[in-house]
């Protein structure tokens, strides 16, 4: 499926169209360079689950978690900083990615080992025009 953002005053609609469409996936590893919009998109689809939190990338954290509209947890990743893997089994991932629960990470292919089976990758790319398209 794809996704077309013409500007960040559609994002929401984009996120909209994403969670109608993204069916029965906990977790969901999110790829494309540097500035493409990949916090910005998370940010977007969290809010449209009812998050009321302050959403921001967790760089520093790795793992951030938001509370959904419906009580449930949302976990946000970010693994661009991992220098070991030893961090990422430290952390318990596995409690994260298997734990029924939804999961957004950025820069997994840094732990493309240990993603799970099901995983749905989405790919951010963006355009000549500065639009971006979101594939899944």
């Amino acid at each position: 499926m794809k996704i077309k953002i013409d500007s960040l005053e559609n994002i929401h609609a984009a996120a909209k169209e994403f969670l109608a469409n993204m069916g029965d996936g906990k977790v969901f590893a999110f790829y494309g360079k540097m500035g493409t919009g990949k916090t910005t998109f998370i940010k977007a689809i969290c809010e449209e689950l009812g998050v009321d939190d302050v959403i921001t990338s967790p760089t520093f954290a790795i793992v951030n978690e938001y509370t959904a509209g419906n009580g449930d947890p949302i976990y946000h990743f970010d693994f661009y900083r991992i220098k070991k893997i030893d961090e990422v089994y430290d952390m318990g991932y596995e409690d994260y990615f298997y734990g029924g629960n939804l999961c957004f990470l950025e820069w997994p292919e840094l732990i493309e080992d240990l993603l799970p089976e099901d995983v749905t990758r989405v790919h951010i790319h963006t355009e000549e025009d500065g639009s971006r398209t979101v594939e899944f």
